[in-house]
């Protein structure tokens, strides 16, 4: 399985110069914790709601903020035909919680964490099912 498989192909975007509270207001719409930055169809940043909650109480005047004041830039990403094992393992060492999916640096999709645990839990699922229609009664 790819991680194109997992992915989620819609993805909320911003662009580097929206204003902080535009950015924390399209978070709150979507019902997501972070938005990718894009330049075209490239992502160059992250911003999360733990970054603008730490950043907007850090700063002199939160309003004057965009979302490249607060973005983690260059995020981590992963190419779209990558496997789940191997991207599950890239968020892991690099200890992300999110990661954009591209192809040809072009975003095509997001992963959370939460995707990857929501997988385990039903593969482990699966294998329970298994198990139990195997195992003697007790």
């Amino acid at each position: 399985m790819t991680i194109r498989q997992l992915a989620r192909a819609e993805v909320v975007t911003t662009d580097p110069e929206a204003p902080l509270s535009s950015v924390a207001a399209l978070m709150r719409e979507q019902r997501v914790g972070s938005v990718v930055v894009t330049e075209g169809d490239r992502p160059v940043g992250l911003v999360t709601d733990r970054d603008i909650g730490v950043e907007a109480w850090n700063h002199a005047d939160p309003t004057a903020l965009t979302a490249a004041d607060v973005m983690t830039a260059d995020p981590v990403t992963v190419e779209a035909d990558t496997g789940v094992y191997e991207s599950f393992r890239i968020v892991s060492d690099t200890e992300v919680r999110r990661l954009p999916i591209v192809d040809d640096d072009r975003l095509v999709g997001i992963v959370t964490l939460d995707d990857f645990i929501v997988l385990l839990a039903g593969e482990l699922d699966g294998l329970a099912t298994v198990i139990q229609a195997e195992s003697p009664p007790y």
